[in-house]
């Protein structure tokens, strides 16, 4: 089985299954392909699941995705077996205060210097209560409050990213950005104590299958040989994939680059960076990723497929 990322050219998706149902009699078993919707959403994967995709359909023996990344050249990969995307939490938090003018702060309870406060003390959690060698993020990512230069609002609110690759240290974060902001408002006399809400669907650690890692490793260095094929380290970016290992398959998810190679070899000698997988600027190396990517996905579902 195969899950589709839809960030990944459809030629990729499309190519595989292209080829491996003109070729039926080099494998055997049951192969589903997974045209997940909602990806950058994150939910995709877990409305999937709800509307009965392993129930409905054969639970698979194992499934498996691609990505492409910017950070590797065209015509090669690379893998992380075990944890190798962080969980992410968006999270909204609003801080309430007095209004008054900005002429007479005395009257006021001012919640855009308890946000000040709020967001500098949040750093504390990765900084001072987190074993440094757990990774973990606190992004304040957005903050928005006031309407003019002379008036002290009544509240503020702040958007939030909260990553780690161990449950107990998300809800550790998650706990702690929850005991800061009323800590902060109490010690500043608000009239209400903040309110935190976690939105959207949170994505779970992608901790990718070792034994079954270990086994798409081998068919892609086969395929690819070993200069293309890279093991790289986890990310702190996220992927509702997760969903698929926590219903109970191995999973493993690997990544196709996508840079021109002589771009990619003159960012490296710079040092530059590249243009990141959201950027405008971003533009994969079209026909090589595609060939690499039905190259890859080809030669893995074949070594787990074949006769």
């Amino acid at each position: 089985m195969i899950a589709a990322n839809p960030s990944n050219p459809n030629d990729v998706w499309l190519g595989t299954a292209t080829y491996l149902s003109r070729e039926k009699g080099r494998w055997k078993g049951t192969l589903v392909l997974i045209a997940q919707p909602a990806e950058e959403r994150g939910m995709g994967a877990r409305a999937m699941l709800d509307d009965g995709l392993f129930t409905r359909f054969p639970k698979p023996d194992s499934v498996i995705a691609l990505h492409d990344i910017p950070d590797l050249p065209s015509g090669s990969v690379g893998y992380t077996s075990g944890p190798a995307l962080s969980s992410a939490d968006s999270v909204d938090l609003t801080i309430f205060g007095k209004g008054a003018h900005g002429a007479h702060p005395e009257a006021s309870v001012d919640p855009i210097v308890i946000a000040a406060r709020t967001i500098l003390a949040l750093q504390t959690l990765v900084s001072r209560e987190n074993n440094p060698l757990d990774p973990a993020i606190v992004t304040v990512g957005s903050v928005h409050g006031g309407t003019k230069h002379n008036i002290i609002p009544d509240q503020v609110k702040l958007q939030l990213t909260v990553r780690a690759f161990r449950e107990p240290v998300r809800q550790r974060l998650l706990a702690g950005i929850a005991r800061i902001a009323k800590a902060e408002a109490e010690a500043a006399g608000a009239p209400k104590l903040p309110e935190m809400k976690v939105v959207d669907v949170s994505s779970h650690v992608t901790v990718n299958d070792p034994a079954l890692t270990g086994r798409v490793a081998g068919a892609l260095r086969r395929e690819l040989g070993d200069a293309r094929v890279s093991v790289l380290p986890p990310e702190t970016a996220s992927e509702d994939f997760s969903e698929f290992g926590l219903a109970g398959v191995p999973s493993v998810i690997y990544r196709l680059g996508a840079t021109e190679p002589g771009a990619w070899e003159a960012a490296n000698r710079s040092g530059t960076s590249l243009p990141s997988l959201h950027s405008a600027l971003f533009a994969p190396d079209r026909k090589a990723t595609i060939e690499t990517g039905i190259r890859s996905e080809v030669a893995v579902l074949l070594d787990l497929l074949g006769p």
